[in-house]
């Protein structure tokens, strides 16, 4: 059996990023929790929220798995002053050129949150094929996955590589000429994300200022569905944000995705236009549509919030390339990507950009 001694044990040659130290000689584990194989750990450290983090991250799951443990969960919080300063750490920061929130600020690059209502209506597939049309229209985009806890762009793309981090920045992963930056890299073995508000506020914040983006003329940010703490965040760091909903044609669906609009018109973000997704299914064989999930929520929301409908993107899955896998996006000459194609020319006559 796992024991807790085990656990300090596999600690002792895992430094903290920031000062050098070993965790166990700077007393960071602050607590550890054992079921059966899986261990829960409480970690102190000079700067959470930050890139070293996640690259602790990777090398105390390792350490602990080596040891026996099956799943590894993570918390963290920050180490008291006095011991920062006693082991040299300092709160110093550099500025290196132009950040992408600056981009923002100045108009040079469009930020674009694809949100919702609620989970299950498409919007990371929505987010994904957006960003990768714009890319075949020969823009320069990326991609955030800020849906922290149910992080799937990686995989619905077909990236197996990660990030590199060179000199503490991290260079984010190209696909299909969209660059690519996701909680999901820096997460061993899917394991569960066990972080409030605040530090995912700061995690955000990394992936604005301290990956190394070329300089794109779109960033899109596939937000966690509702109005909770990540998307108050992106409502008050980026206040020039614009804002696509997905919904389904369900009256539901279309109820609670108001809500999200509401956030956006009263933090004066511009709504770009709702996409209804799974509006229908259409059959190979006679072509006639079935509305599976009913008619009109996409109309009704967009009346309700005083927009348009971009599309109304049908059900259906993309051919699958088995030597260039990417479970959900389509290729552009497929029905449902000429869609998308058409709903990219929208955003850029819309953004004019």
């Amino acid at each position: 059996m796992l024991t807790e001694q085990q656990v300090l044990d596999a600690l002792k040659n895992v430094q903290e990023p920031h000062l050098g130290k070993s965790l166990t000689d700077l007393e960071a584990v602050k607590e550890v929790k054992i079921k059966d194989k899986l261990v829960s750990l409480k970690l102190a450290i000079a700067q959470p929220g930050t890139a070293e983090q996640m690259q602790l991250q990777q090398a105390v799951v390792s350490a602990v798995k080596e040891a026996g443990a099956d799943s590894v969960g993570l918390r963290f919080e920050k180490l008291s002053d006095d011991v920062i300063a006693e082991h040299g750490g300092g709160a110093g920061s550099k500025e290196e050129g132009e950040t992408l929130l600056d981009r923002a600020k100045s108009g040079k690059t469009t930020f674009i949150a694809v949100t919702s209502g609620k989970g299950g209506v498409g919007k990371s597939t929505v987010s994904v094929n957006l960003a990768t049309s714009l890319a075949r229209k020969g823009k320069k985009v990326g991609i955030i996955d800020a849906d922290i806890y149910g992080f799937s762009v990686p995989d619905m793309m077909g990236i197996e590589e990660r990030p590199k981090v060179v000199e503490e920045r991290i260079y984010p992963v190209n696909r299909f000429d969209v660059q690519v930056i996701s909680m999901g890299f820096f997460v061993e073995d899917n394991s569960p994300i066990i972080w409030r508000g605040p530090m995912l506020g700061k995690m955000l914040n990394n992936f604005f200022n301290e990956v190394e983006w070329e300089d794109l003329d779109y960033l899109i940010l596939d937000l966690p569905p509702g109005t909770g703490d990540v998307a108050l965040d992106i409502h008050s760091m980026i206040p020039q944000c614009k804002e696509i909903i997905v919904t389904t044609p369900h009256a539901t669906a279309a109820f609670v995705a108001a809500r999200a609009g509401a956030m956006a018109i009263k933090t004066d973000h511009e709504i770009l236009g709702i996409v209804e997704n799974m509006a229908y299914f259409e059959s190979k064989l006679t072509g006639e549509k079935e509305y599976v999930f009913g008619k009109g929520g996409g109309v009704k929301l967009a009346e309700e919030l005083k927009s348009e409908v971009l599309s109304h993107i049908p059900l259906g899955q993309p051919e699958i390339d088995e030597e260039n896998f990417a479970p959900s996006v389509y290729d552009a000459d497929h029905q449902i990507g000429k869609i998308y194609m058409e709903m990219a020319q929208s955003v850029i006559d819309k953004v004019g950009k």
